[in-house]
């Protein structure tokens, strides 16, 4: 492999904390590994496996990490190896018009100088992720460790934001809930069935970020700077531990929905039946005496031809007027 492609990949490289170099080619970055003072950063997107093998000769990297980074049915995890640490975990992103969650695949070697990102798709904003090393330069100068501080806590902060479109769809089906509108109750029921999927597919992606960023706190607390960048760990993992707990009051939020709805749904039917009942009871009493007593009294057009056609088209207009009133109470 040459130079890094442009629309497949990027690479920086800080001397002492300071940004010198970027979009450089691996040989090149072989190059600034053997100066200490040196910390390089190398992102692929959708590489191909010919490219990661590549990269993994060029920086030690293990074979059974790059298989991992390349297969996309690997939970997020994290693992020390021998010459790095390996993470992966899921970015996701919530899209609100389509009440659908996009989960995608990040994983991240580490080694003593170098942080290699391979992406499997574009769920995750790099962009966002390089605009926060930026922003926290100061911290480049501990190493790697920062650059892995940065790039999780960006992906967590996602999941902040995510959580929100989440609470804030959920909020919208509670005000629907007590609707008198027709298709209310229907269309409760299926945005809370789509909700709650998507909060499963969130927890899926959240929950295993407490191991991974235990394990990474763990190595970065053993590691030099410990002292430096350990309130920086710490207040990640206090928004991963709230973002767990978000998690879990959205779901009682959403089974409350989902039980609320149903129980509403009896009591309407109950009134309905309450209803339909008493008319039904009221109609019976004077169609049982009239029965009883065989009455076939002489009415407008009694015996005549059009009669026959007036007592018909009087059936069928009574029926309409009671098939549209009970569609507007919402009995039918």
């Amino acid at each position: 492999m040459g130079h890094v492609g442009t629309d497949t990949a990027r690479s920086r490289m800080w001397r002492n904390g300071n940004l010198e170099a970027e979009n450089f080619s691996l040989d090149k970055a072989g190059e600034f590994l053997t100066d200490p003072d040196c910390v390089v950063w190398v992102d692929l997107v959708r590489p191909g496996a010919g490219e990661l093998d590549e990269i993994a000769e060029q920086f030690s990297l293990d074979a059974h990490a790059v298989e991992d980074a390349l297969s996309r049915n690997e939970r997020p995890k994290a693992v020390r190896y021998p010459r790095h640490v390996f993470l992966t975990v899921n970015p996701i992103h919530y899209d609100v018009d389509e009440v659908e969650l996009r989960v995608g695949r990040v994983s991240a070697f580490g080694t003593d100088q170098a942080l290699i990102t391979v992406r499997l798709d574009d769920v995750l904003d790099m962009d966002a992720v390089v605009q926060r090393w930026d922003d926290n330069s100061g911290l480049i100068k501990y190493g790697p460790h920062a650059l892995f501080h940065g790039l999780l806590d960006e992906v967590v902060d996602r999941y902040y934001d995510t959580l929100e479109d989440i609470d804030e769809a959920v909020e919208s089906v509670e005000d629907l809930l007590f609707d008198d509108q027709r298709q209310s109750e229907h269309e409760v029921s299926r945005r809370t069935f789509r909700l709650r999927r998507a909060l499963v597919d969130a927890r899926h992606a959240v929950l295993p970020m407490r191991e991974v960023v235990g394990t990474i706190t763990r190595r970065a607390i053993a590691a030099e700077h410990s002292e430096e960048l350990g309130p920086y760990w710490d207040d990640l993992n206090d928004h991963v531990l709230r973002v767990v707990e978000w998690t879990d009051s959205l779901r009682d939020a959403i089974t409350s929905i989902f039980d609320t709805n149903m129980s509403l749904a009896d009591t309407r039917m109950n009134v309905i039946m309450k209803k339909l009942t008493s008319w039904a009871a009221i109609i019976a009493v004077p169609t049982a005496i009239t029965g009883y007593f065989g009455q076939n009294v002489p009415y407008p057009g009694f015996g005549k031809g059009w009669g026959f056609w007036l007592s018909l088209v009087s059936m069928v207009l009574v029926a309409i007027a009671l098939y549209g009133t009970f569609r507007r109470k919402d009995w039918l």
